[in-house]
């Protein structure tokens, strides 16, 4: 069968949710981190700390993954990939006050690459305060069947050990050096509720999954990346962001990321100046 015959009767209808735009969930970020507090509105692509799924852990597969989910295709041996997305900030959203997000299924794509057959999947986050449409989101994911006994991971340096985060350096734009350490990831895992096991499960990881190491989260180099307008041009509001998530990158790894204040344009290079993830920024 392919992946298109699994998908024939699945229609995921919108979901609506609440929550409450609270300063704790920023405020742990900040600290993991080692960054200034949000301030408001609450800065991209920062909104992944609320509306947080906690299924209860007899639904989680052998990955950490749920094993059913309302935005999950029904596939055999799923596997999932963030691949990128687009947002845009209409006003932000403000934090302390309670806000309404519907989820929508926009794009399902099955494509055929080098390694097999891939699905491609779209969702549609928008959030509203107040009635008011604040903020759109959408993420693009990539799924694939693949048995863990056969998976094959991106190819990589095997990770070193320490870690280090550093400033900016003012003769080459933007700069922040940082080494994704074990317990970076196991923390911004328990932030976003991702209880996927390639970020903190290292014989899983290289055993089942077969990654050299500890996976760095896609959602964490988005992150990093909107870190340096954040950091650097606090007075410039950053009101969209669009990014696009090219390998993978492992614990211990020493990545660099550079921004360009002028074009807006952001990336994550390794030592070897290999692009790892980009975005933009307006």
């Amino acid at each position: 069968m392919t992946l298109s015959d699994y998908l024939r009767d699945w229609r995921p209808g919108i979901v609506t949710s609440e929550d409450v735009i609270s300063p704790g969930p920023a405020a742990a970020l900040a600290a993991v981190l080692d960054a200034p507090p949000s301030g408001e509105p609450l800065p991209l692509p920062w909104q992944w700390l609320y509306f947080l799924e906690w299924p209860a852990q007899a639904r989680l597969g052998i990955d950490g993954h749920p094993a059913e989910g309302h935005f999950l295709p029904p596939i055999p041996h799923r596997r999932r990939m963030f691949a990128g997305g687009r947002m845009r900030a209409r006003r932000g959203l403000e934090m302390g006050r309670p806000a309404v997000r519907t989820a929508e299924l926009t794009a399902v794509t099955p494509k055929e690459g080098r390694s097999g057959e891939m699905l491609f999947v779209t969702v549609r986050y928008e959030y509203r305060q107040g009635g008011e449409l604040r903020l759109v989101d959408e993420q693009d994911l990539v799924y694939r069947s693949d048995p863990p006994s056969q998976g094959a991971a991106a190819a990589a340096a095997a990770p070193s050990s320490s870690a280090a985060v550093a400033g900016a350096d003012d003769n080459a734009g933007w700069r922040l050096s940082v080494t994704a350490t074990p317990p970076l990831l196991f923390r911004f895992s328990a932030l976003t509720a991702n209880a996927h096991r390639i970020h903190y499960d290292l014989p899983y990881c290289t055993d089942v999954e077969h990654y050299p190491g500890l996976v760095v989260h896609g959602p964490l180099l988005a992150v990093l990346m909107a870190e340096l307008p954040r950091r650097y041009a606090p007075g410039r509001r950053v009101t969209g962001l669009t990014y696009r998530l090219r390998r993978p990158v492992f614990a211990g790894e020493p990545i660099v990321i550079t921004g360009s204040p002028e074009s807006g344009q952001l990336t994550v290079q390794d030592a070897d100046g290999r692009l790892r993830a980009e975005a933009h920024f307006t």
